[in-house]
């Protein structure tokens, strides 16, 4: 006997089918729709700028390996990036003053800066300061006391004197990070002391070095890297840090002293041994002054020695 369908069992089936088939919509929509997020996710993340930052060492002919760094982990650049052949600004730039940090293995910046179809030059500087008022005469001090040790939350004072700078023009979007190649703006000392014939014992591994009669702020025009003694600076005294093995460093503004005058003074052992001369501290120069000390406070022996470019950074261990 045949069977008639009612009007009710129809209208079911029709029901059913109906969100059968927007369930399978529904089902290749999601892939469809996930498949377009992660383009374009993958998209945006190839967008992202990315950097090779190179220290100064890193350029030495002593350095073998191009993997080792004198950057340590939380350290941090600052970063401008403006279109090509556009003045550099303090605001109003493609990017302004961002900091891009160090983890140890790569430099992580604070906000992605993305790229687009233009074409852009980049200016980095380091150690990052905010805020900055003039990328034309930045303001910039060397630390007095460069003794100082580096802390997990601050730079030691060494560290924080020396200002490095890099610049990358005509850049365009691609797979190549941009290279900065950091090179010192500032200039440094290094005091060696040799013991003299007549000196009694052995040199003291505790003395003190102070750098006297220079200026310790300058002004920094971020567009070029280029140092200045602050027009209207104050002289004052620079504390040394030790390097070991008789030896101390600092980091002082580019300048030169015309005047013969106190510059260098070793206090060992409750003595004072103090160095006058002229001196002309170049940027991105590493100067050594040899004294030997004797028996006579009077009598130091003084020796000017070479001059490097691209020194390698004393870091704090």
């Amino acid at each position: 006997m045949m069977k008639c369908k009612t009007k009710t069992e129809s209208k079911m089936k029709k029901n059913i089918h109906i969100i059968y088939t927007a369930c399978i919509g529904f089902v290749f929509c999601m892939a469809g729709c996930g498949q377009e997020n992660t383009i374009r996710k993958e998209t945006e993340q190839d967008k992202i700028m990315k950097f090779q930052i190179i220290h100064p060492s890193q350029q030495s002919k002593s350095v073998l390996r191009a993997t080792e760094t004198a950057f340590e982990t939380n350290d941090q650049i600052g970063l401008y990036v403006t279109e090509q052949n556009e003045p550099l600004q303090v605001a109003g730039n493609y990017a302004n003053n961002a900091s891009l940090t160090y983890n140890g293995t790569a430099w992580i910046p604070a906000k992605p800066i993305y790229w687009n179809d233009g074409t852009y030059d980049v200016y980095a500087y380091y150690p990052h300061s905010s805020p900055i008022l003039s990328v034309d005469e930045a303001k910039f001090n060397v630390a007095l006391d460069q003794s100082t040790i580096k802390t997990a939350n601050k730079l030691g004072g060494y560290e924080a004197s020396d200002f490095l700078w890099a610049s990358a023009k005509k850049q365009t979007a691609g797979n190549a990070a941009v290279s900065l190649k950091f090179r010192h703006c500032m200039s440094k000392l290094i005091v060696r002391l040799i013991k003299g014939e007549d000196y009694e014992g052995d040199l003291a591994e505790d003395a003190t070095v102070y750098i006297h009669n220079t200026v310790p702020s300058a002004t920094i025009d971020l567009s070029v890297g280029v140092a200045t003694k602050a027009l209207y600076g104050t002289e004052a005294s620079i504390k040394a840090k030790p390097a070991g093995d008789h030896q101390y460093t600092a980091i002082l503004v580019p300048q030169r002293i015309d005047n013969r005058r106190p510059l260098i003074e070793v206090v060992m052992k409750g003595v004072s041994y103090l160095m006058e001369s002229k001196f002309l501290f170049k940027p991105g120069i590493q100067h050594t002054i040899s004294l030997t000390i004797s028996k006579n406070p009077d009598q130091v022996k003084i020796e000017i020695g070479g001059e490097i470019e691209d020194w390698e950074s004393t870091q704090e261990s």
